[in-house]
């Protein structure tokens, strides 16, 4: 658990290997509930490399002090990320 959302992280480790990398992340709204969205890679463990890009979309809500997250939305593709950008585009360009 977070105390701010500046410390929020999809990075995940197990022992002293990380099994997800962060590359990046935008924090899309603060306060009681944020949302930020994270582009990470997950580490293929057969070959010990990371893989492609992905994204996902979390929502955390804050109690007691501590962020906790309560949604996400995975996108799982550059292709699917690349349909998501172009109807935003096409909605918010009417």
């Amino acid at each position: 658990m977070s105390e701010t959302v500046d410390e929020l992280t999809v990075t995940y480790q197990e022992g002293d290997v990380t099994t997800v990398k962060e590359l990046d992340k935008v924090v899309l709204t603060k306060g009681a509930w944020a949302t930020v969205m994270f582009r990470y890679q997950d580490l293929d463990r057969k070959t010990g490399e990371f893989g492609p890009d992905k994204y996902t979309i979390r929502r955390y809500q804050k109690r007691n002090g501590e962020y906790g997250q309560r949604s996400k939305f995975n996108i799982s593709s550059r292709d699917q990320a690349q349909q998501i950008i172009e109807a935003l585009t096409r909605w918010t360009n009417d």
